[in-house]
């Protein structure tokens, strides 16, 4: 199955639901960071929420950025996407390695920390973009979402975010976001509640070769659910560009320019999505120290 987000609505337009496979996208994006397994399962799990996230975004301009530091030796991850979702991302450390935790899972809340924050600054084409922030809760990223949408987006969520590793790189990662909407009852929220517990972990679900309608009737309880929009396929892209290397080195001013001519005659820069180098010569240098006044 490719990847793929479906969005999908239950109990007759009350409960809001979409679900991700996200496999090919994180294992590209360990691929080129050369991820150790644990920096997978956290840096795969940040990249398909902020696909979830962007998937709900409307102009082909927008742009969602999200950033998490914690104190754990994972550092910051960051990722950003538009509304393909076309999507890129990197971890500070990407061969962190801890031991199993407690159930025996990769420990990715042990990774990111439990002190720290969540900052999502969406680009959706208002004159300024807006920003929420929240305090991280476990590290395990879902339940940190779980607790930013709350908090910062005055949203009630169920959150999913699964990514399982084996020898062979990402073998199934996936999720879901699952939004009641204000005239869901007590009882449609009592099913989903009810669904979810009983459906298991989403990873497994992929793993078990579930579609995504199959994984959205489970969580839901929900038999006859809807889709909505089936087109959306998440890519990880870099949208990175010699041109946009001069920019930041225009960005650096004058006096770091002409340092760096004097002391190397040459610049080299290493995209942090994508790790495509750009090199520049003393010439062009020369020609980008012109072009600051």
């Amino acid at each position: 199955m490719e990847d793929k987000i479906t969005n999908f609505l239950a109990y007759n337009g009350k409960v809001g639901v979409t679900c991700i496979k996200s496999t090919k996208m994180v294992e590209e994006a360990r691929k080129i960071h050369d991820l150790s397994p644990l920096a997978t399962a956290a840096l795969g799990r940040v990249l398909t929420i902020t696909a979830l996230m962007a998937n709900e975004m409307k102009g082909k301009e927008d742009k969602i950025t999200v950033q998490i530091k914690g104190n754990g030796e994972i550092g910051t991850i960051l990722a950003v996407a538009n509304n393909q979702p076309e999507v890129k991302g990197y971890v500070q450390n990407p061969y962190v390695d801890l031991p199993l935790n407690e159930f025996g899972k990769l420990d990715v809340g042990g990774a990111v920390g439990n002190e720290g924050y969540i900052n999502v600054i969406k680009d959706i084409g208002l004159k300024e973009p807006y920003i929420g922030v929240s305090n991280l809760t476990s590290g395990e990223i879902a339940d940190d979402f779980t607790n930013y949408f709350a908090n910062s987006e005055q949203r009630q969520t169920a959150i999913a975010l699964g990514v399982l590793v084996d020898k062979n790189g990402v073998r199934e990662a996936g999720g879901y976001l699952v939004t009641p909407m204000p005239d869901a009852t007590d009882e449609d929220i009592s099913k989903i509640e009810k669904g979810i517990f009983e459906a298991g972990a989403i990873s497994k679900m992929l793993d078990e070769k579930l579609s995504l309608v199959d994984i959205a009737r489970k969580i839901t309880g929900d038999k006859y659910i809807k889709v909505i929009e089936d087109c959306k396929m998440p890519t990880y892209k870099c949208d990175c560009s010699k041109e946009k290397m001069k920019k930041a080195l225009l960005s650096i001013g004058k006096k770091e320019l002409e340092n760096i001519l004097e002391e190397d005659g040459k610049a080299e820069l290493v995209c942090h999505f994508c790790n495509r180098k750009y090199d520049f010569n003393k010439v062009e240098l020369e020609k980008l120290l012109n072009q600051i006044k």
